[in-house]
């Protein structure tokens, strides 16, 4: 049997296929460990948001001799005041907004088809696109998504329970992952012999860098981003401009595709108004990005990840495919942490290589 690295490698592979084609046949002895990791998967992914964000505050109270259990308990009062506060600031109009939306969102859709209509009447449009058909679908998906979310109470009820949970769960993750998170690479680096071991901190410590600038970066980004096209929706006068706003700031997160996502709803609802107001919302788009891209991505976000805008989107389009709006969200995290964890296992390999053939050339 051959023994080149080629045909390790394929057997390595078979082997991994083999065991994934095993494991489908008894799918029942893995069906309540992919429910309990399914289960547990959003209140991690939030809690590491979160103590990614947090972290430097508990270094920064710490340094100014607050100890650390306190500094945490504080920082949780704080965000706690300031959740409460935005909520008096923002939440009637929200909740205005909100309910105006799902109350003219009828008469939206309707005059939307009619816009569809008038310009598909026009001759330099009605030779290159089929506007009546573009806008049946879009209506009866618009349709058939809101009679979904009305009719479907199971799903909605299992929604607010899958909130409750990441509600009540959260805290008491983040705590500990802030009291405790130092000690975890210690524990990690046990299982590794003891001449790996400085090689396996440096790769945690770089997946940590690399996690720990994507998350806080695209957090500021976000933010940055949703007040300037709130403000600038002020000036153009849009409807619904602080939800508006806050779809933009939430899908900035996800790059490239993000901004594109998030003004379609504010073209959609411009577009029922007038078209210069689809003008305006072109301009406010493209005022955000420029400031966004231009003067806050370089100086918060730098090039820590150093990931190629190619990769970038191939990424996003794989992940999208496979795994919707959770894998746009977590391709780049997720690549990141995959390519320190590559370059440095080919580094180690390489060197061990190297050593070993020098131990051969030496006894020789």
């Amino acid at each position: 049997m051959p023994q080149t690295r080629m045909f390790r490698i394929g057997y390595g592979i078979i082997v991994i296929l083999l065991i994934i084609l095993l494991a489908n046949q008894v799918s029942f002895i893995f069906n309540p460990l992919v429910v309990f990791v399914q289960t547990l998967f959003f209140p991690f992914l939030v809690s590491g948001v979160l103590f990614y964000l947090f972290r430097p505050v508990v270094k920064a109270l710490q340094k100014l001799g607050i100890p650390k259990v306190i500094a945490i308990l504080l920082i949780y009062l704080i965000f706690i005041g300031l959740f409460v506060l935005l909520g008096f600031l923002i939440g009637p109009l929200l909740k205005e907004q909100f309910n105006r939306l799902v109350e003219n969102f009828p008469d939206m859709i309707e005059k939307a088809r009619a816009k569809f209509e008038n310009l598909n009447r026009q001759p330099w449009v009605a030779q290159y696109v089929n506007w009546n058909e573009i806008a049946a679908y879009v209506t009866n998906y618009l349709e058939s998504s809101l009679s979904q979310i009305g009719t479907n109470i199971v799903n909605f009820v299992g929604v607010i329970t899958n909130i409750i949970v990441v509600f009540v769960t959260v805290p008491f993750i983040l705590y500990y992952m802030l009291k405790e998170g130092e000690k975890a690479p210690a524990y990690m680096l046990r299982l590794l012999p003891e001449k790996e071991r400085q090689q396996g901190l440096k790769i945690l410590s770089d997946m940590d860098l690399a996690l720990s600038s994507y998350i806080k970066g695209q957090v500021l980004v976000g933010i940055f981003v949703g007040l300037i096209v709130y403000i600038g929706y002020l000036i153009i006068g849009i409807d619904y401009s602080l939800i508006l706003a806050l779809l933009t700031m939430f899908t900035n997160v996800i790059p490239f595709v993000g901004p594109l996502i998030g003004i379609i709803p504010a073209l959609v609802v411009a577009f029922i108004d007038s078209p210069i107001m689809v003008v305006y919302v072109l301009i406010v788009a493209v005022v955000a990005q420029q400031l966004e891209g231009n003067l806050v991505s370089p100086y918060i976000m730098g090039k820590n990840l150093n990931i190629h805008p190619l990769t970038i989107i191939l990424l996003l389009l794989v992940a999208g495919s496979l795994g919707g709006f959770l894998g746009l969200l977590l391709a780049v995290p997720t690549y990141a942490v995959l390519k320190v964890v590559v370059s440095h296992t080919y580094r180690l390999i390489k060197l061990r290589t190297e050593k070993d053939h020098q131990v051969t050339l030496d006894s020789e």
